[in-house]
């Protein structure tokens, strides 16, 4: 019975290291108005792990659809959303910014308003790491940062299942 209890524990270690190789920094959400019917999520994705993983896709309650967006000039130099269907690549020991004006997780259909310092639940699905629940605080007063997209102030969220 023994092995048999540590043969699970060992299972279950070797099966979640990639939980711990995944963090979140500096995440907000937000929508343009109280009434709005789309809102957004950024946040810095860290990969501290040794290869590389991938953010599919995020659901959430906050809203009927959820997608991976990011922003593409047409041939007019207009900006544009799309869906990034196969996601975000998150690099071994790097990170991958999700930033006002690129790459976002976008909120179609709200399901109510995005309330100032409230959060909004979302689950990210990892490649690698599958899928993590992360509480982003709704900030509708941040500016959007010139540069490098994100302030790197904050604490780290990590992902947990």
């Amino acid at each position: 019975m023994k092995s048999l209890i540590l043969a699970g524990a060992a299972a279950l270690a070797l099966s979640t290291p990639a939980l711990a190789d995944i963090a979140v920094h500096d995440a907000y959400a937000r929508s343009a108005m109280a009434s709005a019917k789309t809102g957004a999520a950024f946040m810095v994705i860290e990969n501290t792990g040794d290869s590389d993983d991938r953010l599919v896709s995020a659901t959430s309650d906050a809203a009927m659809k959820v997608e991976l967006h990011t922003h593409v000039a047409d041939g007019n130099g207009v900006m544009k959303m799309m869906e990034v269907e196969e996601g975000f690549v998150i690099p071994a020991n790097g990170q991958h910014a999700l930033a006002r004006g690129g790459d976002h997780v976008m909120f179609m259909g709200l399901t109510g308003p995005f309330v100032q310092d409230e959060t909004v639940t979302v689950t990210l699905t990892f490649e690698n790491a599958g899928e993590m629940v992360v509480e982003i605080p709704v900030d509708l007063e941040r500016q959007p940062m010139h540069g490098a997209g994100h302030s790197g102030h904050g604490g780290m969220n990590k992902m947990s299942n």
